[in-house]
């Protein structure tokens, strides 16, 4: 598949990049143009990128955990629905990880970012099998802890 959307090369460039990112269209394409791109990482530049990608990232990140709380809702304790919604949420945990870890950031700050994508993984983690404690089976807590959504 052709990649049809270029690398962005100026702030107004991420910018616009960064709203396609947030809508989830073409996803591939947009992250294979993030990691083509580049940036001036100067002062005011660098920290108005930084505040776009985070803001883009956790937009996401907020869209994915009301995503996996609907589909968690609507499984009707499935086992089948509930390894989907789990498998859905770590890949798109496993995406927003990939999308912060571009070549146009400089490496410390590609591992703070990483990193709190990373973090919030580990917490939902947490808070799911903290959340299947209840289910007195044990069945809920043996599929949260084989289907984790922090390992990518």
């Amino acid at each position: 598949m052709p990649n049809n959307i270029a690398p962005p090369k100026t702030y107004s460039d991420w910018v616009e990049l960064l709203e396609i990112f947030k809508s989830r269209t073409n996803d591939e394409e947009v992250l294979s143009a993030m990691q083509r791109g580049t940036v001036e990482w100067q002062s005011g530049v660098a920290e108005r990128f930084a505040k776009k990608l985070v803001d883009a990232v956790n937009f996401r990140l907020n869209a994915a955990t009301d995503r996996f709380q609907k589909e968690m809702s609507r499984s009707a304790g499935q086992e089948r629905a509930i390894v989907q919604a789990l498998i859905s949420l770590r890949r798109e945990l496993r995406f927003l990880a990939e999308s912060v870890d571009l070549p146009a950031i400089p490496e410390k700050d590609r591992s703070k970012y990483r990193s709190l994508v990373v973090e919030q993984a580990d917490s939902i983690q947490k808070s799911l099998e903290d959340s299947a404690r209840n289910d007195r089976s044990g069945k809920l807590a043996s599929i949260v802890r084989n289907n984790k959504v922090n390992t990518f």
